[in-house]
């Protein structure tokens, strides 16, 4: 590469690099909180609301600066903030000392800005002090014409006007306020303090009314506390007493459950027993029955009517020899009165035929009845005869079956007695029960047996009855002694 290239090419790049340098050293760019005020030549210029002052304002943008022609300056558009501390005397002649603060910027029209150049281009830093005398003069003039209650209660009043009062200077020196805030208010004399006792006073004697209140809701809450506590410690106490006696009931059930289920399983075994005693009377009964009673019935019974069947014989032969006599009776009778009727026919028609007198007539009419007389007396002798006889003969039987039976009995009075007995058994025995018919629950320990005693003793009734028919007819006493015998003489 030949060297008027490098020649060129260095060339270039310092003509750039002067440009840039020069273009920096002409160009001014304002910040967004600032405004250039360019004077000097060409600087002069009409804008809206600005006449020939001299100088341009350029805010947000760029502009050329000539050096050695034309100046640049920068003025801050940021917030300022002057502290205020004013001494002032109130409407009431009560001194009162007043802290705030004012939040101020220059205004962001050319006006303001144009303004603002022209006072405080180069004193910016003395921007804080001529508020702080502005309105400091402003605030002494409105609190002289308020009270301290007005002061305390209406702040916003004071700040309002103290803005509004200070508006037309403030716009003169091109800067606006963003806030004013009244910060606080003392005096010396203690006429605020004294202002606020009586509320305070009774905002403390309603703090210690409620307070009291508070004391004594919190003692009786206390109380009612208290009082619940007890009383859930009793139910506490009256729940585990009774959980206790449940466990105690409990333990003791459970202590009684070995003899209790003894007692019930003994109780079971009599009931058992008590059936199979029932069972077993039954059964003996039943035996008793079969064996004893059954058989002395059909005794008693073939006795009975063999004996009936003897009288009711004699009975039938004596009725038939009564009535064969009655009937032979009857047919002599008849024989009698058809031979008288004969005779009286024989005598009537001999009358008709012979022309009898009447004295034969009633010699034959007499005969006739004589002859019905003698046949109705013979007939009224045979039946009455023949009633006798019969009479004889029932009684001869009656005689007869009351010697058999007395020669039976005396021959063998068991047999009888026991039939009379047999016959009578379920009367015997039912008397006998009548002794345990008032029980009304009876518990029989030795089980079978003591039932069969039982019995046994009920039914000893019908043989102590046997004892007592037996000693009658022999003669003797009830109890086994020999009857008294006295001798008369």
């Amino acid at each position: 590469m030949s060297p008027e290239l490098y020649f060129l090419g260095g060339g270039i790049l310092v003509a750039v690099v002067v440009i840039i340098l020069l273009f920096k050293a002409f160009w001014r760019v304002a910040e967004p909180n600032e405004a250039l005020i360019i004077s000097g030549l060409g600087a002069r210029r009409r804008d809206a609301g600005v006449d020939s002052l001299g100088f341009k304002i350029i805010t947000g943008k760029g502009t050329a600066v000539l050096p050695g022609f034309q100046t640049s300056r920068r003025l801050r558009l940021d917030t300022r903030a002057a502290n205020l501390q004013v001494a002032c005397v109130t409407q009431q002649g009560i001194p009162v000392s007043i802290r705030g603060v004012v939040i101020y910027k220059v205004g962001d029209d050319l006006a303001s800005i144009a303004n603002a150049a022209r006072r405080f281009l180069d004193q910016q830093d003395f921007m804080t002090g001529a508020i702080h005398e502005l309105f400091t003069g402003h605030l002494r003039s409105i609190v002289g014409n308020l009270t301290i209650e007005d002061l305390i209660l209406n702040r916003e009043r004071l700040t309002s006007e103290t803005r509004a009062s200070a508006a037309d200077e403030m716009s003169k020196l091109g800067l606006i306020v963003d806030s004013l805030q009244i910060q606080e208010i003392d005096d010396e004399t203690g006429y605020i303090t004294n202002l606020g006792k009586p509320h305070a006073a009774k905002i403390a004697a309603s703090a210690r009314i409620a307070e009291a209140q508070r004391d004594q809701e919190a003692t009786e809450a206390e109380q009612i506390a208290a009082a619940n506590k007890s009383a859930a410690w009793r139910d506490s106490q009256i729940k585990q007493a009774a959980y206790q006696a449940e466990i105690d009931r409990a333990q003791a059930t459970t202590r009684q459950a070995g003899p209790l289920s003894e007692a019930t399983a003994r109780q079971e075994v009599v009931v058992q027993e008590t059936k199979a005693a029932e069972l077993e009377a039954k059964l003996s009964e039943q035996r008793l029955q079969s064996q004893v009673r059954k058989p002395a019935d059909a005794k008693a019974y073939e006795t009975v009517t063999l004996s009936q069947a003897e009288r009711d014989a004699r009975i039938a032969q004596a009725e038939a020899e009564a009535r064969e006599t009655e009937l032979r009776a009857t047919a002599q009778a008849s024989q009698v009165k058809q031979a008288a009727a004969a005779d009286a026919e024989a005598v009537r028609l001999r009358g008709e035929a012979a022309g009898s007198a009447t004295k034969v007539a009633g010699q034959a009419e007499a005969e006739a009845a004589k002859a019905r007389g003698l046949a109705q007396a013979e007939a009224t002798k045979a039946i009455g005869l023949a009633e006798a006889e019969a009479e004889q003969a029932k009684g001869l039987a009656e005689a007869k079956a009351i010697r058999a039976r007395a020669e039976a009995l005396k021959d063998n009075q068991e047999a009888v007695i026991a039939q009379q007995l047999a016959e009578r058994w379920p009367e015997v025995v039912e008397a006998g029960a009548k002794a345990f018919g008032n029980v009304d629950h009876m518990v029989v320990l030795n089980g079978a047996q003591g039932v069969e005693e039982l019995l046994a003793k009920a039914l000893t009734l019908g043989g102590t009855g046997l004892g007592l028919a037996r000693a009658l007819l022999n003669g003797g006493s009830p109890n086994g002694a020999e009857p008294e015998v006295r001798k008369t003489t």
